[in-house]
């Protein structure tokens, strides 16, 4: 389909995936475009390149991944891009990710002065989108966060490391868009600066970076939290164990001895052998108690878990 904008100054010629043909019919009259139509016959992965053969008619062409699925690394989407500064092609740009209509993006081109800015609406609203749900991201780490302090788990072990691995997908959409913006740099000068259109998209892929630091930040200091948590359970866990076995340590010596199948054991023809057995192994065993106690081995391991607490 072919748009027109700014009172017929630039083009914008958007087609569907299996319209192979128009669009070779239309390149056909630019040379430079050669390369491109035959890298997106099946394109999988981003693809971004730079034609600076003839100065003032620069171009930049390729393939961008705009929407990914957190679960399926097939699931994607993915649109093509031919630009120059009187028009731009796109193919298989799906305006249904988009948090806005094709008419309020149409109204915007119509201000654009060439079809570099142009595109650069389009790039915007794509950031527009990012940023929306990247705030129910932030929802989500935050609910995480709580959780994490109320009600530690491995299954919130196993959420914190998902929750970093949809950051990474997010970090690996935004990568190309910043190349984009150093290749577009690199093709028209610094004057596109001046162009407000870019200098917008510019600040959202700042934006967008400086939110996905901070997360970063915040999942591996929650990682960290857990490690140093499972670290002291774990020494935990042994200390308890160390201490019960020595605890026993008294019970298990009398008993081995008494176990014994010898001949000659006086201990037998005690009137009172059995009381004296019984007292002799608690006084034992009270003894160690008081001895670890005294040392400060038993540590908080005969404290109650409370609600609320990492620790404890």
């Amino acid at each position: 389909m072919k748009h027109t904008f700014n009172k017929e100054n630039w083009i914008w010629f958007d087609y569907e995936n299996g319209e192979e043909e128009k669009v070779k019919e239309l390149v056909s009259l630019s040379p430079q475009c050669g390369e491109w139509i035959e890298n997106i016959k099946d394109p999988k992965e981003n693809l971004l390149k730079l034609n600076t053969e003839i100065r003032g008619e620069e171009s930049i062409w390729g393939s961008l991944v705009y929407q990914q699925d957190i679960e399926e690394k097939g699931e994607k989407n993915i649109f093509h891009f031919y630009i120059s500064k009187d028009s731009f092609i796109t193919v298989d740009f799906n305006f249904s990710i988009l948090d806005t209509s094709p008419i309020r993006v149409h109204k915007q081109m119509d201000q654009a002065e060439n079809a570099v800015e142009g595109f650069f609406i389009l790039l915007g609203e794509i950031l527009s989108s990012y940023l929306q749900k990247i705030d129910g991201y932030e929802e989500r780490l935050h609910n995480l966060l709580w959780e994490m302090k109320e009600q530690n788990n491995r299954e919130i072990l196993e959420r914190i490391y998902g929750n970093r691995h949809e950051l990474l997908v997010w970090k690996n959409l935004v990568v190309p868009i910043v190349e984009l913006k150093f290749i577009a740099e690199e093709a028209y000068g610094k004057s596109i600066h001046e162009q407000t259109e870019f200098s917008r998209v510019v600040t959202r892929v700042e934006r967008i970076r400086m939110l996905l630091d901070e997360y970063q930040q915040a999942i591996d200091t929650m990682i960290n939290l857990e490690e140093v948590v499972s670290t002291h359970r774990g020494n935990e866990i042994m200390k308890t164990l160390t201490v019960l076995t020595t605890l026993f340590t008294p019970v298990m010596a009398w008993g081995a001895l008494w176990g014994m199948n010898f001949k000659f054991m006086p201990e037998l023809k005690w009137k009172f052998g059995y009381a004296f057995a019984g007292f002799l192994i608690i006084g034992s065993t009270i003894m160690v108690y008081y001895y670890l106690k005294k040392k400060g081995w038993m540590g908080d391991i005969l404290k109650v878990k409370k609600k609320n607490r990492f620790f404890e």
